[in-house]
């Protein structure tokens, strides 16, 4: 883990630093220095435009430390219009930490009093990411240090910052790794044992149910699912009960560890992708171990819905009818529909604890790509909740979008058979999806949290978001729950 420092002033000739990163802003006479007014940098200034530095967000250019410069080099970040907004600073800090992997120290000069602060120690953090598990060539490992300069470097709530900070990044980290892991290394037991593992090193309960528990439990979304695989489904609870702990909130992730869509197979291309299927399992998992770390001061409980989805033999077929937990029956019209039946046994079993409010958190639909594109979520539910949840992910810095539950798409999930059918036509489908879930929450406040594009990056990477998998919701479920706690 990259180690995260504050300090009050520039590098020094005793302290000195490989890179600077300075912040450029573009304004209506031209380029300027963003959040310092330090003499030393002051040369920089006339250099900006000669060098084709705009203030544009994500650009870096590199130039020769001015004398007076405790550094190798200077890094020279666009920031974007608004210095004052504290995504773009996460993301300009994250642009400068990613773009030097390899770099041992690394010192920024960003907007950071206040607020700022907070967010620029989130930017690099999030950014010192690499994952490197399976290259036998050396790689740029992540930046080693980061100081982050600011006057405020011994007040105790930017001291606060970034200790949170820490502990999001080493969340987030995790998530990530567990969403790049290969399916062949990752699969619903070894998911488990990760879960156990930081479980233990977070002193939150864990409990795992495996396939003759799911069976005898009643748990047909997960057991269907996951019988095409000789790597059976389970179901993993996390309990983090602080004491005196008023609030409760459950998490419930879809975690398919690989998604071929069964008997109803994906096409092959593009079927790789699909090892992230599990990114919301992850992001609960993420959530529930930073809570506790944290002390968050609210109840947290977490289901990781774990299954393989794989064509065999033995694997679910479409016309099937399975039950779920609590008795209701589901009409399998199509396999590779399966996340929403896994995710409504961890609905009903987590709301059988009477928890204040449930999320879920799924890969859920390809249709919310369509919808929203590849980096904005959608999120849905009852009003109260789906209010809370935007909130949260503004403050936080992620991208959720508030999208409607219209009754006139109950009526395609209609079966002549079971209770409800798994599909309904195409159009709609990010829709009937959440509809589809709704039916398994008892109308209890809920909201339903589709992160399939923004969980898994398949292009290049961008501001404090490497390639590959992202983290996404760790950030905006932890918000939830500290806001929740300050109810």
């Amino acid at each position: 883990m990259t180690e995260l420092i504050l300090s009050p002033t520039l590098p020094t000739d005793t302290a000195p630093t490989d890179v600077l990163v300075v912040g450029v802003v573009p304004t209506d006479d031209g380029p300027r220095l963003a959040g310092t007014t330090a003499p030393e940098l002051e040369p920089l200034t006339a250099l900006l435009e000669p060098l084709g530095a705009t203030g544009a967000a994500g650009q870096t250019l590199r130039v020769p430390a001015p004398a007076g410069v405790a550094a190798g080099v200077v890094l020279l970040v666009g920031v974007g219009r608004d210095a004052d907004d504290a995504e773009a600073l996460r993301r300009a800090a994250g642009t400068a930490v990613r773009t030097l992997a390899g770099t041992a120290d690394v010192a920024l000069a960003l907007p950071s009093t206040g607020v700022h602060a907070a967010a620029v120690l989130e930017g690099a953090a999030l950014g010192a990411y690499a994952f490197t598990r399976y290259r036998s060539d050396e790689q740029k490992p992540a930046v080693a240090r980061v100081m982050v300069v600011t006057p405020d470097a011994d007040d105790a709530v930017t001291v606060a910052a970034a200790s949170r900070a820490r502990v999001l990044a080493q969340s987030v980290h995790l998530v990530r790794d567990l969403v790049n892991a290969s399916p062949n290394h990752l699969f619903p037991a070894s998911f488990a044992d990760v879960a156990v593992e930081e479980a233990a090193g977070a002193g939150v309960e864990v409990t795992v149910l495996d396939d003759d528990a799911l069976r005898a439990g009643g748990y047909g979304g997960l057991v269907g699912v996951g019988q095409g695989s000789e790597r059976g489904p389970r179901l993993v609870r996390l309990a983090y009960r602080p004491e005196g702990a008023t609030a409760s909130v459950a998490l419930v992730g879809k975690g398919i560890t690989f998604d071929s869509g069964g008997i109803s197979i994906k096409p092959a291309a593009g079927m790789d992708a699909m090892k992230s299927d599990m990114a919301g399992a992850a992001a609960v998992l993420g959530t529930v171990v930073a809570a506790a770390r944290l002390e968050v001061p609210v109840a947290v409980t977490g289901w990781l819905c774990l299954a393989e989805n794989l064509p065999s033999g033995t694997a679910q077929r479409p016309g099937d009818v399975v039950a779920i937990r609590g008795g209701k029956t589901v009409e399998v019209l199509n396999t590779d529909a399966e996340g929403r039946l896994v995710m409504a046994d961890g609905l009903v079993a987590a709301l059988e604890e009477e928890p204040d409010v449930v999320l879920d958190v799924a890969t859920l639909t390809g249709a919310q790509m369509v919808a929203l594109g590849r980096r904005v979520s959608a999120v849905m539910g009852t009003d109260e909740v789906r209010d809370e949840v935007v909130a949260a992910a503004g403050a936080a810095g992620e991208e959720f979008w508030p999208m409607p539950l219209p009754t006139e798409l109950r009526e395609g999930l209609s079966s002549k058979v079971a209770d409800i059918a798994n599909v309904s036509e195409r159009w709609g489908g990010m829709l009937t999806a959440g509809i589809f879930l709704q039916e398994f929450t008892r109308s209890a406040p809920w909201a339903h949290l589709d992160i399939a594009g923004p969980a898994f990056n398949e292009k290049a990477p961008f501001g404090y978001t490497p390639a590959g998998g992202t983290g996404v919701a760790v950030r905006t479920l932890l918000a939830f729950c500290e806001a929740r706690a300050g109810r």
